[in-house]
Order: C-alpha cells, then structure tokens, then sequence
C-alpha cells in the first residue's frame, strides 16, 4: 500500500505564496498519476490539479487556473504545488493522492479515480 505525506502547509497573508510537497514511503511514487484536492470545513473535497507520470501532462481547476503549479521531482520522489497569489477562498486541508490512471482531462481530477491518500496538510489564509 503506498503511503504518501504532505508537508509545507502553513499560515500566510493574501497574496502570499506556499509550495506544497508529496512524498512517498518508498521509491514508487515515479510510478503513479498524482492529483492535489482540497477540503474545506462544511465543503465537498475538491479536485485542484494533476500530473502525469512523465510530468508531461497538468491538469487545474478553474479556481486556480494561472495561480497555481504542479510539478514533479522523480529523482528526489516528490511532487509540489506551488500556490501564488492565495485568496480567502483557499484555506482547507490539501491532500495528495494517486493513481494509476493516466491523465486525460479535466475528468482525471475526481478524487474517486484515486486510490492512496495522504493524511493532508492545512493551509490557512489571512486577510
């Protein structure tokens, strides 16, 4: 079973800027589709972005279309969402998940298509 960590959450000001990661317990994560989604207290969890294997392909939500960027580091086994420009609307508790679906479109972000979840990290945004 693979077991993923998230880390880099925190407290910041509007506008600020955090950068997420996910880690694997072993090697494999190279291995899986990741996917970031959100969950805010009272709300649905919500898909936020995707990417491929060969981090040739993303996927975003609209809400942060243009703000935010998922990446890959297969060498370091780690995956990273870098948030800029946060608004109040961003605050929850962000998980990483995988997958061994491929990314296709904006439909691969559907948290029942993945499988292994991490425990999540809260981001919390101040005005």
């Amino acid at each position: 079973q693979l077991q993923l960590v998230e880390s880099g959450g925190g407290l910041v000001q509007t506008g600020g800027s955090l950068r997420l990661s996910c880690a694997a317990s072993d090697n494999t994560l190279n291995y899986y589709t990741i996917g970031w989604f959100r969950q805010a207290p009272g709300k649905e969890r919500e898909g936020v972005s995707c990417i491929s294997r060969s981090d040739r392909s993303t996927v975003y939500a609209a809400s942060v279309q243009g703000r935010f960027t998922i990446s890959r580091d297969n060498a370091k086994n780690t995956v990273y969402l870098r948030m800029n420009s946060l608004k109040p609307e961003d605050p929850a508790v962000y998980y990483c998940a995988a997958t061994n679906r491929l990314v296709s479109d904006y439909t691969t972000l559907d948290a029942s298509n993945f499988n292994s979840w991490g425990q999540g990290t809260q981001v919390t945004v101040s005005s």
